[in-house]
């Protein structure tokens, strides 16, 4: 794995080996607002010929993939001076698939799932370590007229903050992330709060329908939250300036 990266003088160019889309979209929302541009590859082939194309200063890469050796198989087996820093995802978290991790000289490793503020921070570290320089960082996403501060774990609607606990702001980032895009009570269930969480039966409903009385975002004419009966939720894109549904 030899990607000739180059100095961050141009923009920070991030490699993201992920095969989930929901996933890739919640990592790709994060890092590419002011932080990165990233290209996807779904398997080690890709990946290889990203990385030769294009030349990213950085991987993110799920070590789930191919049966547990994707690292392996883009060439994570030794110490390389030539190989690009890479930061590892896995759902399993631990300390034997943490210690296998690093014996692939990875440089960080998070466990799913995890917040953005979290992988914006070590991504941030780690290309300081390595390239020894601060990256921009641009923290405020805006969405329709949402602002989602990362930096200060704040949200805003038309300028007017809100106080939302730390699972309805992860709930509201990863709607957000997939605007448009069905996501059911178990996928959500298993992003936020992991495949091995057993959860109340409406913890998921629970935390949408409270976040909803914050946005101010009524179910019969949702602007932001849209229920779709038996099946589970999905992010409306609206825009600024409309008036808050009722």
């Amino acid at each position: 794995m030899n990607p000739h990266a180059t100095a961050l003088d141009s923009g920070t160019r991030v490699l993201l080996v992920i095969d989930q889309p929901l996933l890739t979209q919640y990592v790709s929302l994060a890092l590419n607002h002011g932080i990165a541009q990233t290209q996807v590859a779904l398997d080690a082939v890709e990946a290889q010929a990203v990385l030769s194309a294009w030349h990213p200063h950085l991987a993110v890469v799920d070590m789930d993939l191919a049966r547990g050796a994707i690292l392996e198989q883009l060439g994570y087996t030794a110490p390389s001076a030539a190989r690009i820093p890479l930061i590892a995802l896995t759902r399993r978290g631990d300390l034997a698939r943490k210690l296998a991790a690093f014996d692939h000289s990875v440089d960080d490793i998070l466990t799913v799932p995890f917040s953005p503020e979290e992988l914006v921070a070590r991504l941030l570290a780690v290309l300081r370590r390595t390239y020894h320089t601060v990256v921009a960082f641009t923290p405020v996403i805006r969405l329709g007229d949402l602002e989602i501060d990362m930096l200060n774990r704040s949200v805003r609607v038309r300028g007017k903050e809100l106080h939302l606990t730390a699972v309805e702001q992860s709930l509201l980032y990863l709607l957000a992330a997939n605007p448009g895009q069905l996501l059911s009570r178990d996928v959500i269930l298993d992003h936020l709060w992991g495949a091995d969480y057993v959860p109340e039966s409406n913890i998921v409903d629970r935390h949408i329908r409270n976040l909803r009385v914050k946005l101010q975002d009524g179910w019969r004419h949702p602007r932001y939250i849209a229920t779709i009966p038996g099946q589970g939720y999905r992010f409306i894109a609206t825009a600024t300036g409309d008036a808050p549904a009722k």
